[in-house]
């Protein structure tokens, strides 16, 4: 079995196993007290503290340690705008954020607080611009990602921070992707990171709030963690999480140029294997392991449960995927193609034919699943008829209101117009998508009887 979806959960790292395993005979005690095994286990702490600032770039003192990457941020977000709340309520977070950050967003909103949603473009990546155009008299904190977890994209941190700290206002950069793979470089005031994004354990979250950012604590005080992470801290996961990112940062140039390779390899070759396929995120700009692609008339599920049965663990951002039957909001936010989504995210170690025999067996496993949906073929015509049509997909889920379009485009002569019902969400972003793929005109949508009209006005 090839396990693509290291996004996700990248496998326990042997180093960060080694150091668990030793740090459960030694650091069982609680931390806080004096007497020998406190001690010991205060010291163990203490070497992970420092081990792990000094792989964010931070002080010691600076870092605490919470129960998961989604605690991070909640905590980082509460705490800044709290710290700040005599300046004012506005929040900025791109739209591209990880749901932790978009639901501490929400909750912020709910409470009366305002938020701007920073747009992104076609490749995932925010223009500075934009944000130093958000930045008010009255923000009390921006939030960015380093690098984004669905389609790879890196983002422009330093610029982005350049002109937070102009305005004097914190930002907040959520680093739990590309934390293994070295520093987030800018001047940053507040970051968050996840162990098991690394190869170290679940449940072991960091928080680093430079010095001089005001912060306020929520939520009932507790003397550890520097007030800013309650409970027991969870030694050996700690332990563990500290000694696996230092052993991924220090392998960590050699690996990225070689997965960089494989996933430039899939970049290329895919569009080649595959007729119909979007590649989504930046081309450059983004993260070694991670490489995204759509592909039109494919139910996403049933791709993904037949790359599982040919021994494929990959991930989706397809509507198709989800219980919410709406595209992943990175996809709907960078109007790209979500049905038939795939999201590859290699882990360290990867071997190259994997890859390769990734590469052989996606063809016939995407041509299948069209067969299966009656999907056109990538030539197909049909004779020209009326000057207008209309499709009526209410009540069908992706992608079939894409495949009925495809089948009757031909029916319409050039100039005519095909006018597609829907109540299915992913339409809105998936038929402009197949527009542009398949050189169509996509003239806009219109409020139906039921859903919506969406009208495509064949070209050629």
């Amino acid at each position: 079995m090839a396990y693509f979806d290291a996004a996700s959960a990248a496998p326990l790292h042997p180093v960060a196993r080694q150091a668990l395993l030793a740090s459960l005979d030694e650091g069982w005690a609680d931390p806080a007290r004096l007497y020998r095994e406190g001690r010991r286990a205060r010291l163990l702490l203490d070497a992970a503290r420092e081990a792990m600032a000094e792989c964010v770039g931070c002080r010691p003192d600076e870092l605490v340690f919470t129960p998961s990457g989604t605690r991070a941020v909640h905590s980082g977000v509460a705490g800044a705008l709290a710290g700040r709340r005599r300046v004012g309520s506005h929040l900025i977070v791109s739209a591209v954020e990880h749901s932790s950050v978009l639901h501490a967003a929400e909750a912020h909103e709910a409470g009366g607080g305002e938020v701007t949603q920073v747009g992104v473009d076609r490749a995932g990546a925010v223009d500075p611009a934009a944000y130093a155009a958000a930045l008010r008299e009255d923000t009390a904190l921006a939030c960015l990602q380093s690098a984004n977890h669905e389609v790879g994209t890196e983002q422009p941190v330093s610029r982005v921070a350049e002109a937070c700290r102009a305005a004097g206002v914190p930002l907040l950069v959520d680093a739990a992707q590309s934390l293994g793979w070295g520093r987030v470089e800018g001047d940053w005031s507040l970051l968050t990171g996840s162990a098991h994004k690394w190869g170290g354990p679940s449940g072991v979250g960091l928080l680093a709030v430079r010095k001089g950012v005001r912060f306020a604590p929520q939520g009932p005080g507790d003397e550890r963690e520097s007030g800013r992470a309650p409970g027991f801290e969870n030694l050996p996961a700690i332990v563990a999480a500290a000694a696996s990112l230092r052993a991924v940062r220090a392998e960590a140039t050699a690996e990225a140029a070689r997965l960089r390779e494989l996933t430039e390899r899939i970049r290329s070759r895919v569009p080649e294997l595959v007729p119909d396929v979007e590649v989504v995120g930046d081309p450059s700009r983004r993260l070694p392991g991670i490489v995204t692609f759509s592909c039109l008339y494919v139910d996403g599920e049933t791709l993904l449960h037949e790359l599982d049965r040919a021994g494929f663990s990959v991930s989706s951002g397809s509507s198709c995927t989800s219980s919410t039957l709406t595209p992943s909001h990175v996809l709907r936010a960078m109007g790209v193609l979500s049905e038939g989504n795939v999201r590859v995210s290699l882990p360290p170690g990867t071997a190259a034919e994997d890859v390769e025999r990734f590469l052989e067996v996606l063809p016939g496993t995407v041509a299948a699943v069209r067969e299966k949906l009656g999907a056109p073929a990538a030539t197909e015509t049909v004779r020209a008829a009326g000057p207008d049509l209309v499709v009526d997909a209410l009540g069908r889920r992706c992608p079939i209101p894409v495949i009925e379009l495809a089948k009757v485009i031909g029916d319409v002569p050039v100039g005519g117009t095909v006018r597609v019902l829907s109540d299915d969400e992913a339409a809105r972003l998936d038929i402009p998508a197949w527009c542009e793929m398949r050189g169509q005109e996509y003239v806009g949508e219109e409020p139906a009887e039921r859903g919506t009209a969406y009208l495509v006005r064949r070209v050629s």
